[in-house]
Formats: C-alpha cells, structure tokens, sequence
C-alpha cells in the first residue's frame, strides 16, 4: 500500500566548451576534478518498480489527494502530477552505498530530484508524528526540519539556460549549493534510452554519475549525514519514468 501525507562538429566544439566552463564553476566550488575510486559490493535492496506492489509501504507526500499520477503500462513506474510531489522509500538505508536507477524523461518540463539521508534534525525518523506535516513545498524539506542530501539530475526551469544543463547537489537543513557538473542528458526530443543515475555516500564523500560519467565528486567537510531514508521528488508537470532501483554496499579505493 502506498502511504498518501498531505492534501493540506560544432555541437561537439559547443558541448566541449560547455563541459569546461561547467567544470571550473565546480572546482571553484570545492568540487575536485580528481574522482574517487570506489569498489561496488554486495546487493542489499533491490526494486523493480514495475508495478504497484514494488510501492507497498511508500509514502507519498502531495498538496493533492489525486496527485501524482503512478502507472505502470511499460513495466517501468510513471510519474506523472499537476503539483510538486516527494514519493520516499520507507526503509532507512545505511552509509556507504551505492543507489542506482534508470531514469527516462517525457519532457523538457520541470524538475527530477533525489533525495538521500533524510532524518529529523534532531535525529528522529522522517516518518516521526513530531515533525511538520510536508505536502511536496520545497521549503518544508531544505527549511524545514529535516536533514538531507538532495540531488537535482534533470533541470528543466524556464528560468534555466537551456543550453547549460547540470546536475546540482545540495545539503539541507538549508539550500546551500555545494556541488555541481555537466548533465550529459539531452533534450528530450534527442533521448532514446533509461540514463542510469547512481549516487555514491560514503562518509563525507559524495559521487554522481549518469551511464558512467562521474559529473559530480564532492567532499562534506563540515558535520556530514550518514543514514536515512531515500525518496525520488518531481516537480509540477515533468512527467517521467523510472525502474530498476538498487542499493549496494561500497567501499572507497584508497590511494
């Protein structure tokens, strides 16, 4: 059952110069250029989300009864809703993992996130009746009171540069943008496949890629957060599809 909060040649040249200029704005922001090596290791959750008993026990937090719109025609979980909307995953996951998902776009409209590590500020679970009702406002999740990592991996905002796209971490409690890369992803017209997200926790280190490309690298040097519950955030009217959810245990590779 799922769990409903809240009714309250020169392209290539262009796309070098892009990924460059993308780069130096994350060095500059405490990015390292140098990525981390990282061994992948046992399986310890794993989720098809190919129909509606993959959900049971998800809770899905909406200003709107009747949003989102979950389907599951393709074999593969549809998301689809007027309003903004967070659907979490009800186990806490541990630190040092690696979560991987395939993930395929139907729009150049709105805005794809994940969310990781998320507890109470305090250290409560995200479920705990202490904490503030949260029906998918954005403030109520990086001002709140709750502690997360989120990762927003397609961008799709008119008030974007549709011609620099990229994927950007940040740290609540707060909104502080702490890293940022190229998004390999095109428009949607140009996409023809799942992209496969995974994001790497591992202690203070944080690593995304998407079909292999490491875009983000990045290094919490302040208190950094260890486990919690995972969840995927949609903006109004971004309609996509995801599958194959997995979370394995990882080591890092030490120099």
């Amino acid at each position: 059952m799922i769990t409903k909060h809240g009714t309250k040649g020169g392209a290539i040249v262009a796309a070098a110069v892009v990924a460059l200029i993308v780069a130096v704005q994350a060095h500059a922001i405490g990015q390292s250029l140098a990525h981390t090596q990282y061994e992948i290791g046992e399986l310890i959750y794993e989720n098809a989300l190919s129909s509606e008993a993959d959900l049971d026990g998800a809770v899905i937090e909406s200003s709107e009864e009747d949003q989102p719109v979950i389907t599951f025609d393709n074999g593969r979980m549809r998301m689809e809703s007027d309003v903004h909307f967070l659907l979490w995953f009800p186990d806490d996951l541990p630190d040092n993992i690696a979560v991987t998902w395939e993930f395929l776009p139907e729009v150049d409209d709105g805005l794809a996130m994940f969310w990781f590590c998320a507890k109470g500020r305090e250290g409560e679970d995200l479920f705990d009746p202490s904490l503030d009702e949260r029906t998918g406002s954005y403030s109520q999740y990086n001002r709140g009171d709750i502690n997360a990592y989120h990762l927003a991996y397609f961008r799709r905002n008119p008030w974007d540069d549709p011609h620099l796209n990229t994927v950007n971490l940040r740290k609540s409690y707060g909104h502080e943008l702490v890293a940022l890369g190229a998004n390999p992803i095109p428009a949607v017209e140009h996409v023809e496949d799942l992209y496969t997200i995974q994001v790497i926790k591992s202690g203070p280190n944080i690593q995304v890629s998407i079909n292999d490309i490491v875009v983000v690298d990045w290094y919490d040097e302040d208190e950094y957060w260890e486990e919690g519950k995972i969840g995927f955030r949609q903006m109004a009217n971004l309609a996509a599809e995801y599958a194959n959810l997995r979370v394995n245990e990882v080591s890092r590779i030490e120099d």
